[in-house]
């Protein structure tokens, strides 16, 4: 809303529809639009957007397109299912083959920004859910660590890390009691 930039979603299904105001937003559905998120990613990059928005990566080529686009400049937002902010990480390094794993690493540490993860929790004082947050900041230590392959601890990393505006899943459901 308070700066223009091109914004390209694709999603499966569009969910909400977004009204153009200051930027450009276009939106892809798969299925309506675009076979797959892969392909559409790939013709994502060719139209140039300054933000993309992938409403799933499931898949090697979905992933590895995301990657790239973040690496050309783009900044990129994907979903993927997972527990934690550590295990998004680890599901994006798995994906790839065994021999590329410490190329993705390296990409990985030097175009990442951050992760966002969230579940619902049961409501103790009332009927109902609440949203518990994980954030990961992609700091210069949290980068070594996945370049050097210690993902590990990233949880530890992330329990120091408050000034950085990381926080656990643990730190957070104690914030909302």
């Amino acid at each position: 809303r308070h700066e223009q930039a091109h914004i390209l979603t694709i999603e499966d299904p569009i969910e909400f529809v977004h009204e153009n105001q200051m930027s450009l937003i276009n939106q892809r559905e798969v299925g309506s639009h675009t076979k797959s998120f892969a392909k559409a990613l790939k013709a994502a990059l060719r139209e140039d957007p300054d933000i993309i928005l992938v409403g799933e990566m499931r898949d090697l080529e979905t992933i590895e397109l995301a990657m790239t686009a973040a690496e050309t400049g783009h900044l990129v937002f994907g979903t993927l299912h997972t527990n934690s902010a550590a295990s998004t990480v680890d599901r994006v390094i798995d994906v790839f083959p065994t021999d590329r794993q410490a190329q993705i690493r390296v990409m990985l540490s030097e175009s990442l920004r951050g992760v966002v993860a969230q579940t619902l929790f049961k409501r103790r004082d009332k009927p109902g859910r609440v949203a518990g947050l994980e954030v990961l900041v992609n700091t210069k230590a949290v980068g070594n660590l996945i370049r050097e392959g210690k993902t590990f601890q990233i949880p530890s990393s992330m329990q120091t890390g408050s000034a950085d505006g990381m926080i656990t899943f643990e730190q957070h459901v104690t914030q909302l009691i």
